[in-house]
């Protein structure tokens, strides 16, 4: 299998979340650069999932912290279950109605497999197979340094405890003075 793009010719270690860029819910371009020096929660989300009463605890997080320096993006997928909405703007209508989301969202993404986008194929490289999404709301936790910093199956709840604090630590290594 060749390498993706973006890692061809380069080091794997000099690649960090930085680099990638989603198509934003809305059409634009979401690109992670933009949160250079920020702690990103990276989720992928799907609409009709058992799992998707997390968006609650998601959004609670991002208005908790966003002030510190985290960033919650979700990133909608009909990867696993085909539980996602047809379109974006079913998707991003449903999440402000239902959850009352503000946090950013990418458009429906691929995640897994040769589809997959080329940000989840370098965390998947980073974590390993154990670390990689086995179904809807997975989450990334990524440094201020741009590197994953921690993984969360999807029954790990964005409000428990043992995730708060891997936020809280994550926010106070390399903070801004």
């Amino acid at each position: 299998m060749a390498p993706s793009p973006l890692l061809a010719g380069q080091q794997q270690m000099s690649v960090s979340a930085f680099d990638f860029s989603f198509p934003s819910i809305e059409g634009a371009k979401l690109k992670l650069s933009d949160y250079q020096g920020h702690v990103l929660l990276i989720v992928n989300t799907a609409s009709r999932c058992g799992f998707t009463g997390q968006y609650n605890a998601l959004q609670n997080l991002w208005s908790a912290y966003r002030n510190e320096g985290l960033v919650v993006i979700g990133v909608p997928s009909n990867d696993f279950g085909s539980q996602e909405l047809d379109t974006e703007s079913e998707v991003k209508q449903f999440c402000e109605v239902n959850f009352d989301i503000d946090f950013p969202m990418t458009a429906i993404t691929g995640i897994k497999g040769a589809e997959a986008h080329e940000f989840y194929k370098w965390a998947g490289a980073q974590v390993g197979m154990l670390g990689k999404p086995k179904w809807n709301f997975h989450k990334y936790l990524v440094g201020r340094d741009g590197q994953i910093a921690d993984w969360f199956s999807s029954v790990s709840e964005p409000d428990s405890p043992t995730f708060r604090s891997a936020i809280e630590q994550a926010l106070t290594q390399n903070s801004p003075s």
